[in-house]
């Protein structure tokens, strides 16, 4: 369905936050914040927008960035951060030829009923991007909304951003990537059936069909929390279980492609085949490497599997003593 503006009533009034908040990062939760107080000193709602698909897959030249946090993750996210409501628009041709001023008569104040907007300083909208904070406040007085500026920076100052999240998570700096994000960073899934080599070493892992356009970890080996996302949370075959991970092409069976599979520590008998999994990725342990024989391999794996449980008791330790989100939220 496209992005018809038409409206047979008035739309409600509220406060809205309007950007593609690609994993809902630190900087993203400050901007969402703001919102929210804004809201409640005008004693109205907030209205978090995204977009969908990402804004660069139509009017960018090549492909868009890899995604930080699905779609249905990211509005979970806007809303523990504080947004009452969450409203995808959906990013089209249509949509990318409107311009500023009819983008905030129409969709702003037509669709929404925007009486605030917050947004953060680099905040561009409109055909070409041609909108910007000084546009949009000149159509807040002609429409009779307000604009207000987030500050940019986070704690101690930091510019938290997406690409800076997304270069940590291409080098494989998931924990600095964390620091980012404000929690450790989500890849999503299919299990699919795959070589079962990890089975025959004793070591049996799922094979992940990752959904979306996912950033990837650098290839190697890393800590992390799984968990089953479709079925009721809770039970024995959901998890969260910790896990050991390991990205990249199985160089030691001279492996092509590049894949992400997932080791569920202490635990037997589990049939993930078809199933839809989060998986967490809380450290990375090393990088990826070929053995002189498989007895090395193993001993190894069993040494991933060691530190793995480590590390996640660790961060949950950790995680518990400073009040902070829990590594995998439901």
């Amino acid at each position: 369905m496209g992005n018809s503006l038409s409206r047979m009533d008035a739309p409600s009034p509220c406060v809205v936050t309007i950007g593609v908040f690609d994993g809902m990062h630190k900087g993203h939760r400050h901007l969402v914040q703001t919102a929210r107080e804004r809201a409640m000193a005008l004693s109205l709602p907030l209205k978090a927008i995204t977009f969908d698909p990402h804004p660069m897959a139509v009017v960018g030249r090549g492909e868009p960035p890899p995604s930080l946090a699905q779609l249905d993750h990211r509005m979970e996210l806007l809303k523990s951060a504080g947004a009452d409501d969450v409203e995808v628009l959906r990013f089209d041709s249509e949509l990318a030829k409107m311009s500023p001023d009819d983008f905030a008569a129409d969709v702003l104040v037509g669709r929404f009923g925007a009486r605030a907007v917050v947004i953060g300083p680099d905040f561009r909208f409109g055909h070409r991007a041609a909108g910007d904070v000084v546009s949009l406040a000149a159509a807040g007085e002609r429409l009779g909304f307000e604009v207000v500026v987030a500050s940019p920076a986070g704690e101690g100052g930091q510019h938290w951003s997406s690409t800076l999240c997304r270069e940590r998570i291409i080098a494989g700096d998931v924990r600095g990537a964390a620091d980012v994000l404000g929690r450790p960073y989500r890849l999503v899934g299919e299990v699919v059936r795959g070589a079962s080599r990890g089975a025959d070493l004793g070591f049996p892992t799922a094979n992940l069909a990752l959904t979306g356009n996912p950033a990837w970890p650098a290839d190697g080996v890393y800590a992390g929390v799984m968990r089953v996302v479709d079925g009721t949370p809770g039970t024995p075959d959901s998890g969260p279980w910790t896990a050991a991970i390991s990205v990249g092409t199985n160089p030691q069976f001279n492996g092509q492609d590049r894949h992400v599979e997932v080791h569920a520590i202490d635990q037997t008998g589990l049939d993930l085949y078809g199933r839809r999994v989060v998986v967490d990725v809380i450290d990375r342990l090393r990088d990826q490497r070929v053995f002189s024989d498989i007895d090395r391999l193993v001993d190894q794996m069993g040494r991933d599997v060691a530190q793995s449980r480590a590390l996640v008791e660790g961060a949950l330790e950790a995680a518990g003593r400073s009040g902070g989100e829990r590594l995998v939220p439901s």
